[in-house]
């Protein structure tokens, strides 16, 4: 019966994984027809993802392996609270779409640190690069992790650890090699169905084993913070968990990408709203399979073992389909997250250090970059520990480009080119020393020191501080630069 039940789950993931290449092999004739030149439509989709792929692109970043396995793991000591880490993500993704959103898609920049020069100078930008990449290679090499562990944990008579790393790496690799942000965006289509159709049936099936909803809050322990939606975590965390993913949700290249890719102003605000509320509920349904498995299986050693423990008793069926939607979240993160990186370094660093290119050599370079840059986070997913603490903490650095980016759009006259630099610095070396020198940690959470660190050093430049920061392209010449006939970087003295 064992053999039989593997099998089914194993030809379901492996039909998915056909699926979702088929997609990515697809997509490449969009690079061909899509506007704007070989490379920009690799990595930015031509600037003409529609409405639903940016929603599903957001979606996709956000409900991961941290918003899954990780929740249910959370869930089974700490209750429903768990959830609030996606419903926060859920909350950034909104707070975007209403306030940056539409300003990002106007801009002609294609990165964030592109932006930070543009405003404050060369070595904001230098270190801006820097600094986007420790983060996100960081939160990457997680998602590997979380693939294999998901594979491991759900098929171990298959998967080692390291082999379900390898699958899932050799996946995210081809995903976005093959078919760049395009094939991100339209495998993530398939991937969000996949996740909430999974979780959803899963989750229908695992109440009616254990009884229904009834019988699972009477076998609870008591005294268990279960069903409260703050007590769990605490008041102070889950604020922390708000201020942290809208401050990342703002800055980071990940999420701006989608904005910078959309189709139009109106088309980012709607695409980014909609992928906000869609990702609310994700966290508070898996927390509830931390909870199911607090009720039947208490006592476990490790809670990390509360959604594989559940997954085992599901049919072969569901429970072939739920292991394919598990997948699909990491899947659907690691594509986002690897073509940020990538562009990263090929508009920062490649570009920066060359020169100009062909487009053919352009696109060569594109694909070599998101190559190397997935090998590297492979390599670094070998030696990470904790997911859901080294994502919280990795993405509070992100409070520096927050704070640059909404005082440039809305308070300009109160930036000073000196300030980019020594922000950005402040809030890398605060992160090294918060996660290095934990005697020298001052407050709860990092991300209300950084915000205080950071402003206090805006605050004292916009004071003493003359030279004014820059401004950015209008939108009325992104086309021309796109297309050539204009400079790429005309920026000091032009109005965002």
């Amino acid at each position: 019966m064992g053999g039989y039940i593997v099998s089914v789950q194993l030809v379901i993931l492996i039909g998915y994984v056909l699926t979702l290449l088929a997609v990515s092999w697809w997509s490449t004739k969009l690079l061909k027809s899509s506007r704007g030149g070989a490379a920009l439509n690799y990595l930015l989709a031509g600037r003409n993802m529609p409405a639903i792929v940016v929603t599903v692109m957001l979606t996709g970043l956000a409900v991961g392996g941290a918003s899954t396995v990780g929740v249910a793991e959370r869930a089974y000591t700490q209750g429903l609270s768990a959830g609030w880490y996606n419903a926060a993500w859920g909350l950034g993704g909104i707070v975007v779409g209403l306030t940056v959103a539409r300003h990002f898609r106007r801009m002609s920049v294609r990165t964030i640190p592109e932006m930070m020069g543009a405003m404050f100078g060369p070595r904001t930008r230098f270190i801006s690069v820097i600094t986007q990449l420790l983060v996100m290679i960081s939160i990457t090499a997680l998602q590997y992790v979380a693939g294999g562990s998901i594979l491991t944990a759900l098929l171990p008579d298959v998967f080692t650890f390291t082999q379900g790393m390898i699958a899932s790496a050799l996946i995210f690799i081809a995903i976005t090699l093959v078919g760049g942000y395009w094939a991100s965006g339209l495998t993530n289509i398939i991937n969000v169905a996949a996740i909430y159709v999974g979780i959803i049936v899963a989750l229908w099936q695992t109440l009616k084993q254990s009884g229904g909803m009834t019988a699972v809050t009477a076998a609870l322990p008591a005294g268990g913070p279960w069903t409260d939606l703050i007590s769990g975590l605490g008041m102070a965390t889950v604020t922390a968990f708000v201020v942290v993913m809208v401050t990342m949700a703002i800055s980071t290249q990940a999420v701006a990408q989608i904005s910078f890719a959309s189709r139009d102003e109106n088309t980012a605000r709607r695409g980014l709203i909609v992928g906000g509320i869609l990702i609310l509920p994700a966290g508070f349904l898996c927390a509830w399979f931390g909870i199911i498995a607090a009720a039947r299986y208490p006592g476990l050693e490790n809670a990390a073992m509360a959604l594989p423990v559940l997954v085992s008793s599901l049919t072969p069926l569901v429970g072939g389909i739920f292991l394919a939607a598990l997948w699909a979240a990491d899947v659907s993160t690691a594509v986002g997250l690897l073509m940020g990186c990538s562009t990263l370094v090929m508009e920062d660093v490649v570009k920066k250090a060359v020169g100009p290119m062909s487009q053919r050599r352009e696109m060569m370079a594109s694909r070599i970059v998101v190559l190397l840059v997935s090998l590297l986070a492979f390599g670094l997913a070998l030696t990470v520990v904790g997911i859901l603490k080294t994502i919280t903490t990795a993405l509070a650095v992100t409070t520096s480009f927050t704070l640059l980016i909404v005082a440039g759009i809305y308070f300009p006259k109160l930036c000073r080119r000196a300030a980019g630099f020594w922000i950005v610095l402040a809030s890398l070396l605060l992160w090294v020393v918060w996660t290095y020198i934990p005697s020298l940690r001052i407050g709860p959470e990092l991300i209300y020191v950084e915000w205080a660190v950071c402003g206090g050093i805006f605050l004292f430049c916009a004071i003493f501080c003359k030279e004014p920061a820059g401004r950015l392209v209008p939108a009325e010449d992104r086309d021309e630069i796109e297309a050539g006939t204009l400079p790429e970087m005309e920026l000091k003295g032009a109005q965002i």
